[in-house]
């Protein structure tokens, strides 16, 4: 009897041994694979294109997602690979290229005009995910591989309107200038469907608590221009703006505002450290959500949306905190109280009864959704009283020209 027991605890000894060091050698490889097979994240290789580097506003929010989400994944510095001031031209399809012999199985590009050149490269290797910002053809291109993403930044450009707003009651109640001179500035970078949307929806929100305000917008016809974007701005101020924000990606237009002490809402981040005194808040959109989600689906071998469209409700749309040495007094409140309806779906912002277009309201409105060489209009965006935005694909495709706003000049590009 003794010698049985001892048989068996020797038996049971050894598998125990066995089975501690299976379990030890796989939880100290960190190249195992889990267990469904998948390589863990740590051994993806990802890739990230973008249009400018650190000194661009709108490039920098990018890269901070991107760092974020990879250090959320446990993906390791080596195996991100960041290709900066990549043009919008066949400069991308090569860095795409390179990361792909790099290893890559993710390649996100962050530029409109990027998109052409991404495709082409998707169409080349159909075993890695491009994701690709701001682009429109995701939905009709039919590819596998290939997708774009947005999100309803409209909403936190409507939110940082409502400072605008508040701001110039302000000015108006302090006696500073008349109701009928609270004239709003806008610097955009291309007069674009992205870009109209952003100044449309400002517009809207300003005017939603100031209904006097009219504005201004000039196109400096490039993304990051500091020299051109800070001309744009003192041009502006110059016609009698009041306050000025901006669609374009550098320093310049908030500079120009710091020192006229003019106010300011810019874009893509908080410029209060170089602007302390004329900067009021800042809408972005948070890439994080995106890239974590995106990267998940290809580590676990899951289809990513072709047209992905994040929300204020998934984080991906953000305001700064709000400067309340230039802000208006009750700012906060007011963007807080707008905030919920919009969350609640009681707000939208393109609600139909809010603006005019040729002193008319607007019922109906096709607009070019399916992209194509003719900029033609194909799908209805207009029911139940509001304009539709990044519902039928991600990127924006409000084009409308609505009373109250005067552009100064146009800009297509080349």
């Amino acid at each position: 009897m003794k010698t049985t027991k001892k048989i068996v605890a020797v038996i049971l000894a050894a598998l125990l041994a066995v089975a501690c060091f299976a379990g030890c050698s796989k939880g100290n490889d960190a190249d195992a694979s889990n267990d469904n097979g998948t390589a863990a994240a740590t051994d993806m290789k990802v890739g990230f294109i973008f249009l400018h580097d650190s000194n661009s506003t709108y490039d920098l929010n990018f890269i901070n997602a991107a760092d974020e989400a990879c250090d959320a994944l446990g993906i390791s510095e080596k195996n991100r690979i960041y290709k900066t001031n990549i043009p919008e031209g066949n400069e991308c399809y090569e860095a795409a290229e390179d990361l792909v012999d790099q290893g890559c199985t993710f390649i996100f590009a962050d530029s409109f005009g990027h998109e052409d050149y991404l495709i082409k490269s998707a169409k080349a290797h159909p075993e890695v995910q491009y994701c690709h910002a701001t682009g429109t053809k995701a939905h009709t291109e039919g590819l596998a591989n290939y997708h774009n993403a947005f999100a309803s930044i409209y909403e936190g450009r409507y939110l940082a309107g409502i400072a605008a707003g508040m701001k110039l009651n302000e000015m108006i109640d302090a006696g500073e200038f008349k109701a009928d001179e609270a004239k709003i500035g806008y610097v955009g970078a291309f007069t674009y469907a992205e870009v109209v949307s952003g100044y449309t929806s400002f517009f809207l929100g300003a005017r939603s608590v100031c209904p006097t305000a009219t504005m201004e917008v000039t196109f400096t016809g490039s993304w990051y221009n500091e020299t051109l974007e800070k001309e744009a701005a003192n041009k502006l101020i110059s016609n009698g703006c009041k306050l000025i924000s901006q669609h374009a990606d550098s320093m310049g237009a908030p500079t120009a505002c710091e020192n006229a002490g003019v106010p300011n809402v810019s874009y893509n981040g908080s410029t209060e450290n170089a602007c302390p005194n004329t900067f009021i808040v800042s809408s972005r959109i948070n890439w994080a959500p995106y890239f974590e989600y995106a990267i998940t689906c290809v580590k676990d071998g899951k289809a990513i949306d072709t047209d992905w469209s994040g929300t204020i409700a998934t984080d991906s749309v953000l305001l700064t905190s709000i400067n309340d040495k230039a802000a208006a007094k009750g700012t906060k409140e007011a963007i807080d109280a707008a905030k919920a309806k919009l969350k609640d779906g009681t707000l939208h912002v393109f609600d139909t009864t809010t603006f005019t277009v040729d002193g008319k309201k607007l019922d109906s409105y096709k607009a070019d959704v399916d992209t194509d060489a003719n900029y033609e209009a194909d799908t209805e965006v207009i029911s139940d009283g509001y304009f539709h935005e990044s519902e039928f694909r991600s990127a924006p495709y409000f084009d409308v020209r609505i009373d109250g706003i005067t552009l100064l000049d146009e800009n297509y590009g080349s």
